[in-house]
């Protein structure tokens, strides 16, 4: 089975061009590719097939097995590999998510290359429904909860899949693996949760790391930093609508528009090509 290793802001991802390569248990290709000691070793697995409602359609699944709605980081890696292996040729499409459909635009070179993709994420919803979160408040905001003795502060949404981000003075004040594994988890998150934990330093820029739903600590979460931006907004922590978000593995670019409609800009990189056995 022949695959592109890529990444996004350190968020590393295995991309397969489905419409040739077949699997019987993508679930288990996932756990098996992704493995960093038996694998090849990535974040998550992506997959494309053809689409009835948009472009081309992205298949994501993260490196525990489980099959994610979306990925922010791993949409540009996905949309990067479906364009250079000209499955799609056109520098602005749309591809089918299991979080609905998004928009990505290109921002191509005069050699062709890509500089970096833009990613129409629509809107983020702050419904406490949607997320799903037990609270029985019509929005997660500012709520308090106790984890190992030690009270959490932490706000939630829905970006295409459930985020939640506790706002720091300082990143020494919380174990992020161990935080972020037990908040994931928490029984007030029925379809579990991401966690993130940001930090503002400057009127425009916020410093952000993240355990991912399914896959653990990662160096970057593209839904993530839009979530995390967004809240910073409702919340009054930054006034401007284009906010910097400096992940572990790198930075992106976040812009909120009208009704907080969410545009993410970034880039990503191809590491290498190879074929694994079935």
């Amino acid at each position: 089975m022949k695959f592109s290793k890529m990444q996004a802001a350190g968020n590393d991802f295995i991309l397969i061009n489905g419409m040739i390569e077949k699997s019987s248990s993508w679930n288990e290709t996932a756990k098996k590719v992704c493995d960093r000691h038996f694998g090849v070793g990535a974040d998550g697995l992506m997959f494309c097939e053809r689409s009835s409602k948009a472009d081309i359609k992205m298949n994501y699944y993260n490196s525990d097995g489980s099959r994610g709605e979306m990925c922010g980081n791993g949409i540009r890696c996905f949309a990067k590999f479906v364009y250079d292996n000209e499955i799609v040729t056109k520098n602005e499409f749309s591809v089918e998510t299991d979080a609905g459909i998004k928009y990505i635009k290109l921002n191509i070179d005069i050699s062709g290359n890509i500089e970096y993709l833009k990613v129409d994420m629509e809107k983020i919803d702050f419904r406490r429904k949607s997320i799903p979160c037990t609270i029985k408040k019509e929005n997660i905001l500012e709520e308090e909860i106790f984890i190992k003795n030690k009270k959490v502060v932490f706000s939630s949404v829905l970006m295409g899949v459930p985020h939640t981000t506790i706002f720091v003075e300082s990143f020494d004040e919380y174990d992020v693996n161990e935080i972020g594994r037990l908040m994931e988890k928490n029984d007030i998150f029925p379809q579990k949760t991401n966690v993130n934990f940001a930090k503002i330093i400057g009127k425009d820029t916020i410093m952000i790391k993240t355990w991912e739903r399914g896959a653990g600590r990662t160096l970057a979460c593209g839904t993530g930093c839009c979530a995390t931006a967004a809240l910073a907004h409702k919340l009054g922590k930054i006034k401007e609508n284009k906010i910097k978000l400096m992940a572990e593995g790198g930075e992106l670019f976040i812009e909120i528009g009208e009704d907080y409609k969410i545009t993410m800009s970034g880039k990503a990189e191809t590491i290498c090509h190879g074929e694994f056995l079935k």
